[in-house]
């Protein structure tokens, strides 16, 4: 290499999938889904955003030291309006995966993603008895009820909750945009005792009492699920989501949060096995910066030392 064995980058640290892996391994698994975004009547095209999100990360410098090494699981493709089949599918990877792996990012897809990311999760611990936090930055809750039409990108943590029960769901949603939200998922929230922060809320200048509230959501939890909706960020570092947010948090607020649920998921008895980061869509990415900016984020999820 011209600059010597320090030029790592991160296509070079890749490797197929293998079940052979330690806790110096963290995996990437894509889910390529566009079903639950169509049911939802969100704009198309979050199939394509796993690709997208490792096109990005290909070339990002390695900063995860020698001894992390990265699996990639692949994609689980979802083709006509299978998206039941195809999150089941995503459930049993996710599962799979999991043992071999220090760490799962799951990319998405629409956030119905979050169901077969969940799934997949419960399979190897019980929520039942495993007290897990699912700590969501998203512009919406995403507690709708189950239509007609069936699961979409708007109901997976209501799902979650009906699933596993009232005592087994433990959501934390920061970053709710008010006028995206009707007073039925407030309402739904407040019922199933969720803890949430609105976007307004969450500036530069809030940043204390935003990991405050991280910090007393994870009080006696076991283990820690993040998942991020890019629509969460403000439209102008991610427009290509399929529902641009008019105000957004801060990036800078975002990754705030991040390394202060990293630093919780240190101390807790299973840690953070799995994050997730889903509505990448490359169809209205202007420049792909919404895809370099998924890109950072899973740098410095899956490479949580990176800045040491």
């Amino acid at each position: 290499m011209e600059e010597g064995p320090g030029a790592i980058r991160w296509h070079q640290k890749v490797s197929p999938s293998s079940m052979d892996g330690s806790s110096s391994t963290v995996g990437l698994l894509g889910f390529a889904c566009d079903v639950g975004v169509r049911r939802n009547k969100g704009r198309l095209g979050a199939a394509a955003g796993p690709s997208a999100l490792r096109r990005q990360l290909a070339n990002l410098a390695w900063h995860g030291g020698a001894n992390l090494s990265v699996r990639d699981f692949g994609t689980v493709e979802v083709e006509g309006d299978a998206l039941e089949q195809g999150q089941e599918e995503l459930a049993s990877r996710v599962a799979e995966a999991l043992p071999s792996v220090r760490r799962l990012l799951v990319v998405g897809g629409g956030h119905e993603t979050a169901w077969g990311s969940f799934s997949g999760l419960a399979r190897r611990f019980d929520p039942k008895t495993t007290r897990i936090g699912i700590i969501n930055l998203d512009a919406h809750f995403d507690l709708r009820m189950t239509g007609q039409r069936g699961p979409s990108s708007g109901t997976p943590f209501a799902q979650i909750a009906e699933k596993f029960g009232r005592e087994a769901f433990h959501y934390c949603c920061l970053g709710l945009a008010r006028t995206s939200n009707t007073d039925s998922l407030f309402k739904r929230a407040d019922e199933l005792g969720v803890s949430y922060r609105e976007d307004r809320d969450m500036r530069l200048s809030d940043i204390p009492e935003v990991l405050k509230q991280v910090r007393d959501f994870c009080q006696g939890l076991d283990m820690i699920y993040l998942t991020i909706d890019l629509d969460v960020l403000p439209h102008y570092q991610a427009p290509g989501v399929s529902a641009p947010a008019a105000r957004g948090v801060p990036l800078e607020v975002v990754e705030a949060v991040i390394a202060e649920v990293e630093h919780i998921a240190a101390s807790l008895p299973k840690g953070m096995p799995l994050a997730e980061i889903s509505e990448l869509n490359p169809e209205f990415d202007e420049s792909g910066v919404t895809a370099k900016t998924a890109a950072l984020l899973a740098d410095t999820i899956l490479c949580p030392n990176r800045r040491l």
